[in-house]
């Protein structure tokens, strides 16, 4: 694979024809917009299909599987305009192989909300190893209030996807409860009821694993939410479960400010048994316009992770987002629109932008005029995943799990299969 930056003027017809690939091709592999814009600038991922299959009547996807000796979820992740569905038709162009040098091999996983359209959800699902549907709370009392994860479960099954529980602090309202994270982390008798639930759902469902997720507990909880991670790896370590705990991203253990101070990278690091460095939202909506994850910044919390957390035990966070913001920033009032990667294309070409790339933060970003105020947008494409994906190879660490699956990103999906095995 490689990147073309597309120049003024480009189309997409000139741009396949240079490579020798089909026009449809450089369009599902891109998930270009309707009509084929591209804007000067844009990044395109280049895959060279290696061998091809035309379907004749009567074959199905499962059948020309077994003639090539490989998997249906090869084929949905080298065929995206499948999305993730068995169904071919005679005259169809499948690829078999494409193109790719692959940094190697890492467990990949993604959060989803219940109600993530399903086509997105199918097309991305042959990609991961790992679903996460978000989020499971809980009462009082211990109880869960569970998501609608039935069908993300059904979904996930049919690709053979492990699915992970999610239990946060997050409420009704959307925001992380500091007040129920604390209620719960003082009464362990709490702990032991909350926990047999767990199991039990677990149990009932199918999870493999629980990802715990409590936020803005600041520095009075650390200590008690170390332990609490600790006896539901005990519990759940006992029954075949795993248990990963997902941390803000820290570059200093005494870094100020609620957020991070309830999280002790140290102690929360040898409690569970795996991690998930938050690497994301250093542009965030209420914030001043940056990159939503710029690399130096993803680096320096991976790299003070890994002076108390082993490398194999942690995961680092990719975002499949970005964000619109709107200039000049100002306190208290700006609030950025988050937009998929694709949604931004189709910005930058309904607005005659131009697509520039920071070489320090790594991040693609365009200005536009709307309404006579200046937005900036920045978002991810095939150079910014590209960049992110390596980093677990880099730092030899155990993976990496994307927040969230839900936006639509086929460039995200094609950078990924061809750089990970």
């Amino acid at each position: 694979m490689l990147i073309h930056i597309v120049k003024e003027g480009e189309t997409v017809s000139a741009v396949a024809a240079r490579y020798g690939i089909s026009r449809e091709w450089l369009t599902e592999t891109n998930g270009l917009v309707g009509g084929g814009c591209l804007s000067t600038g844009q990044a395109l991922a280049i895959v060279f299909p290696l061998v091809t299959h035309t379907v004749e009547a009567g074959e199905t996807l499962y059948s020309i599987a077994s003639r090539y000796g490989t998997s249906m979820n090869t084929l949905y992740k080298n065929n995206l305009h499948l999305r993730g569905m068995p169904e071919v038709y005679a005259g169809e162009t499948l690829a078999i192989q494409i193109e790719c040098t692959p940094f190697g091999s890492r467990e990949i996983g993604g959060y989803a909300y219940p109600f993530i359209n399903k086509r997105i959800l199918n097309t991305a699902l042959p990609l991961m190893n790992a679903l996460i549907p978000f989020t499971y709370g809980f009462t009082t009392d211990g109880a869960l209030v569970a998501p609608d994860d039935e069908p993300l479960l059904a979904r996930a099954a049919v690709y053979g996807t492990r699915p992970v529980m999610h239990l946060s602090t997050l409420t009704e309202n959307g925001v992380f409860s500091t007040e129920n994270g604390t209620l719960l982390l003082s009464d362990s008798a709490l702990w032991c009821v909350l926990c047999d639930n767990i199991i039990e759902n677990m149990n009932a469902k199918g999870y493999v694993g629980l990802d715990v997720d409590f936020e803005y507990l600041g520095r009075e909880n650390a200590s008690l939410y170390a332990g609490f991670i600790a006896y539901l790896r005990e519990r759940l370590n006992a029954v075949g479960y795993t248990v990963t705990v997902a941390l803000a991203p820290k570059v200093r253990d005494d870094q100020p400010g609620i957020l991070y101070e309830g999280h002790d990278y140290r102690a929360l690091g040898e409690a569970a048994d795996s991690v998930l460095l938050m690497t994301y939202e250093w542009g965030y909506t209420y914030g001043p316009a940056q990159a939503v994850a710029p690399l130096p910044n993803v680096r320096r919390v991976i790299e003070y992770a890994l002076t108390v957390i082993p490398a194999e035990k942690i995961y680092q966070g990719i975002p499949n987002y970005g964000y619109d913001f709107t200039l000049p920033y100002v306190a208290g009032e700006s609030k950025a629109t988050s937009l998929s990667t694709r949604e931004a294309y189709a910005l930058a070409c309904r607005t005659g932008s131009v697509i520039q790339y920071d070489p320090d933060v790594l991040s693609p970003y365009f200005y536009y005029t709307a309404d006579n105020k200046t937005h900036v947008v920045w978002f991810e494409d095939a150079r910014s995943m590209r960049a992110k994906l390596y980093l677990p190879f880099e730092y030899g660490l155990k993976g990496a799990l994307y927040w969230n699956l839900d936006r639509e990103n086929a460039q995200n999906l094609t950078v990924l299969n061809c750089y990970l095995n």
